[in-house]
């Protein structure tokens, strides 16, 4: 019985993700503050949004008066509470 449960729950979890390429759970990740590295010089804003860009490695980040910062991952580092 217990072998039938374990390959029902495998075949579900197969369903669910599409043969394991998804992402089964969102995750939804705060940040505050974001220290960018833009030529010779780091910045530290506050953060009012964020949003990164699925197989790409740019990040948008809205800082809390209105500029918004278009970048690589590698230049920034996102700072939680």
């Amino acid at each position: 019985m217990k072998k039938v449960l374990l390959v029902a729950a495998l075949l579900g979890a197969f369903a669910l993700t599409g043969c394991g390429n998804r992402q089964v759970i969102d995750t939804n990740w705060t940040f505050t503050k974001a220290k960018i590295v833009i030529g010779n010089e780091t910045i530290e804003v506050n953060v009012k949004s964020w949003r990164d860009y699925q197989n790409d490695t740019q990040i948008q980040i809205v800082a809390d008066d209105g500029t918004v910062y278009l970048t690589d991952k590698v230049n920034v580092l996102l700072i939680g509470k």
